[in-house]
């Protein structure tokens, strides 16, 4: 079962969303940047960035190699490797930018909100901060 890593730049958290095999079959074939529906994550009105992932032997996805295949590549630094010292380059195993069944962990970045969302968040902010001095006031 694929699991989806949806992360929340405006707040800096992410959720774990596991997904049956038939729901998946609309992110086979999506290559890493492109924007998909929140309703594949149970996030209906969002807009969801594929930002990278890894498959079920834990390679990792790399932006810059096209395709589903795995391919030995010398990389000198970037996702896959991270080298010890400066221009240290290592043939690593990596996976291409597309999406595949074979892909376990799927990165996600939201990108667009719905409308009624960003107001309704701006409007218990000030409430949020008058019931927490008020909590203080108390204490």
């Amino acid at each position: 079962m694929p699991l989806l890593i949806v992360s929340d730049p405006s707040t800096g958290k992410s959720q774990k969303v596991e997904l049956e095999d038939a729901r998946m079959t609309p992110l086979i074939g999506k290559k890493i940047g492109e924007v998909v529906d929140g309703s594949i994550a149970n996030l209906s009105g969002y807009k969801l960035k594929i930002t990278g992932g890894i498959d079920k032997d834990g390679i990792p996805m790399r932006p810059d190699i096209h395709g589903t295949a795995k391919s030995q590549v010398i990389l000198s630094g970037g996702v896959g490797y991270h080298p010890k010292s400066e221009g240290e380059r290592k043939r690593k195993v990596i996976r291409g930018n597309t999406l595949s069944a074979e892909s376990k962990f799927i990165n996600l970045a939201i990108v667009g909100q719905p409308k009624g969302k960003k107001k309704a968040e701006k409007k218990e902010k000030p409430e949020e901060a008058a019931e927490k001095s008020a909590e203080e006031k108390k204490a």
